[in-house]
């Protein structure tokens, strides 16, 4: 199954693309690399959610934002190539959280992104991954993921 036939058969409805928040381009290719650059959780422009994993922040809420943050780099890469089918292989996964002091569980946040890209692309959606705690984010967000993927 193609991934726009797999997109449109799990019913995902992608998010507009969003805007850049500086000096920066939402991705960029180089050779058969296309590198998109972190994603914070917004919708129609504005932070979905503010604060802290471990400090009012649920696992559960911050993987849903990093959920949405892969959904906002899905419609980065169809708007770049046109089509989702182009994307041979998902190479990495950068997630960082927001976290309050003794917070620990930061690659349960980031399973949110990832089982986004196994459930789209199969086992080309399979990647290497950090997941780290932060003190800050931009915007106040509790979780910014950026994204490497190999397309044809």
């Amino acid at each position: 199954m193609s991934h726009e036939a797999r997109l449109k058969a799990l019913a995902i409805d992608l998010p507009p693309v969003p805007v850049a928040a500086g000096l920066y381009a939402p991705c960029v290719r180089s050779g058969n690399q296309l590198f998109v650059s972190g994603q914070v959780p917004v919708k129609d422009g504005v932070p979905m959610r503010k604060g802290k994993l471990g400090d009012g922040v649920t696992i559960d809420e911050a993987a849903g934002l990093a959920r949405q943050c892969a959904l906002q780099a899905v419609a980065i890469i169809r708007n770049e190539l046109g089509t989702l089918d182009k994307v041979t292989r998902v190479i990495r996964v950068g997630g960082f959280v927001g976290s309050a002091e003794g917070f620990i569980d930061h690659p349960k946040v980031v399973n949110g992104a990832s089982q986004l890209l196994l459930d789209l692309f199969g086992e080309a959606g399979r990647h290497a991954r950090v997941a780290v705690g932060l003190a800050e984010l931009p915007f106040g967000v509790p979780v910014e993921v950026e994204f490497l993927f190999e397309v044809s």
